[in-house]
């Protein structure tokens, strides 16, 4: 799917003249975009339909704004619509080629405050890259040097040669079809956010224990096995009904040898457990817990090669 991961920083007004000054910032943008310069590119499709990067330096979007509000009115800053505004909006309808990689809107409040609002298209860099990109950019600002330039080369991720994959990858599988329509009581989304305190999930941890198992699980499998049960129910699942989870899983830890550092890109791959609803609502949440455990195990060099 298309999408630009969305970020946004908040910064306090230090009292400096040029505080997030736009001149210095877009000057700095346009050095960083040189090493950087896929960034600067569009996505595009090569002569076997394959997903590129076309990089002629068509430059990414970058947005002045000002705002009435003040930084304290976001609260504890959990993500909302009216957060999502601070963010610049992409036209998709359009193709691949017609948008923009990296999108980027500086939003001065009424209080001095200044937010800093991110859209990075997620083919084209990861979370440690965009990070990467952001703190390269922060520093030319700044006016230091780059300490850690981006490594480029794609072909240390190629295919290999035959692309034959040695395991079943079911992360790339069709979804288990529906038995019977999920209930629902409205034909509209409804969103809720949900915050568990550390006494919570303290008791989830807890729950791994029970029924004589011996196994600790993380906070993240049995939170994960927890709300993917819960799912489960919501839904009205039937007994007999698969279900997969997806997880985006992190190869930069998992692959050997391990890429340089500044490997510039997107090296996600995707953990896929499988369970049957009514064993997950049937079993302890570490059962749930413990199909996510063991497929994030698999999750090694041989198996992320293979999905190459």
């Amino acid at each position: 799917p298309n999408f630009h991961t969305p970020s946004v920083y908040f910064y306090r007004p230090t009292g400096a003249g040029n505080f997030f000054d736009p001149t210095v910032m877009k000057d700095a943008l346009s050095r960083v975009l040189v090493p950087f310069y896929p960034m600067g590119g569009r996505l595009s499709r090569d002569e076997d339909g394959r997903i590129e990067i076309d990089c002629r330096g068509q430059g990414v979007l970058f947005v002045e704004a000002e705002s009435d509000g003040v930084i304290d009115d976001f609260g504890d800053f959990a993500p909302t619509l009216e957060l999502r505004k601070l963010i610049p909006a992409v036209d998709y309808s359009l193709g691949i080629e017609s948008y923009s990689l990296l999108v980027l809107q500086v939003t001065y409040f009424k209080c001095g405050g200044v937010s800093l609002g991110v859209g990075m298209q997620h083919h084209a860099a990861d979370g440690a890259s965009g990070l990467h990109f952001i703190n390269a950019w922060s520093d030319m600002a700044r006016g230091l040097d780059l300490t850690l330039p981006p490594f480029i080369d794609r072909t240390l991720l190629q295919a290999r040669d035959p692309p034959v994959p040695v395991f079943e990858h079911v992360e790339y599988q069709p979804a288990p079809p529906m038995k019977l329509a999920p209930k629902s009581a409205s034909d509209e989304t409804v969103v809720s956010m949900f915050k568990l305190t550390r006494d919570q999930l303290n008791g989830l941890k807890a729950k791994s224990k029970e029924d004589g198992n011996t196994i600790n699980y993380s906070s993240y499998e049995m939170l994960s096995g927890h709300v993917w049960r819960s799912v489960c129910k919501a839904r009205g699942l039937k007994d007999d009904q698969d279900t997969k989870l997806y997880i985006a899983t992190d190869g930069r830890a998992r692959l050997q040898p391990a890429l340089p550092a500044g490997y510039f890109g997107n090296v996600i791959f995707t953990t896929t457990p499988i369970a049957v609803a009514g064993e997950l609502q049937s079993k302890p949440t570490w059962y749930a817990a413990s199909k996510i455990h063991d497929a994030l195990a698999k999750m090694n060099n041989d198996y992320l090669k293979s999905a190459l």
